[in-house]
């Protein structure tokens, strides 16, 4: 598939076919992700793939402290969001509301629960980042994970990162042995995507162009 068709095209998935991803398959998106630029090439990602039964236990384990804890998605803000930040928010669960009705799915719930099962991918993904790195490096974790989007698209999969997890990140640790000099930043659902689900029938839109950029000449 062509790289502008992909960008154009890719959507966050949120409803997965149960159907495995074969090992090459993941190796080879990785193996092309790795790619990426770092500063100065230091390439400070590492990855979690948890497939199968493990996939599931991390799964149970997640949900169970979600329930628990009743740590929820937010936008990580430290201080109140200009105007035009929470309209973008408020049109895309404005969008998203109506399929869930359809599936009698509360849109929290859906959101939070689905967050800590990968809303069901045969996959997860965790991208984690040594602690000796300063947070700068997280710009870094951003565009490998762009780069994983792009190219698991291109091989006919689904993805949608998952912010949440980071909140449970002890349980995550144990789960699968993590050492505790690596921080989890973020995970990634991956799959094919199931689009008999009306979950995944809407698109959320990106705002212009002007809104975004200033020109200096």
């Amino acid at each position: 598939m062509e790289l502008l068709k992909v960008i154009n095209e890719r959507k966050s998935i949120r409803a997965f076919k149960p159907d495995e991803i074969p090992h090459q398959i993941l190796e080879n998106i990785l193996a092309h992700s790795i790619k990426a630029p770092s500063a100065i090439n230091l390439q400070p990602w590492e990855f979690y793939v948890v497939s199968g039964e493990e996939k599931a236990r991390l799964s149970r384990r997640l949900l169970k402290s979600y329930k628990e804890r009743q740590i929820s998605c937010s936008p990580g803000n430290i201080k109140p969001l200009e105007e035009k930040f929470t309209k973008r928010g408020v049109a895309s669960f404005e969008l998203m509301n109506p399929y869930l009705e359809k599936l009698g799915l509360e849109f929290n719930r859906f959101i939070n629960e689905g967050s800590c099962n990968f809303y069901g991918a045969p996959t997860a993904i965790i991208i984690c980042l040594d602690n000796s790195f300063s947070k700068a490096r997280l710009v870094d974790i951003g565009i490998i994970l762009g780069f994983i989007t792009l190219i698991a698209c291109d091989y006919g999969l689904g993805t949608c990162p998952i912010g949440l997890i980071s909140a449970y990140e002890d349980d995550i640790k144990e789960m699968l042995n993590i050492p505790d000099n690596k921080d989890v930043v973020i995970g990634m659902a991956i799959g094919y995507p199931d689009w008999t689900n009306p979950v995944n029938e809407f698109k959320t839109p990106r705002d212009t162009i002007d809104n975004f950029v200033k020109w200096i000449e």
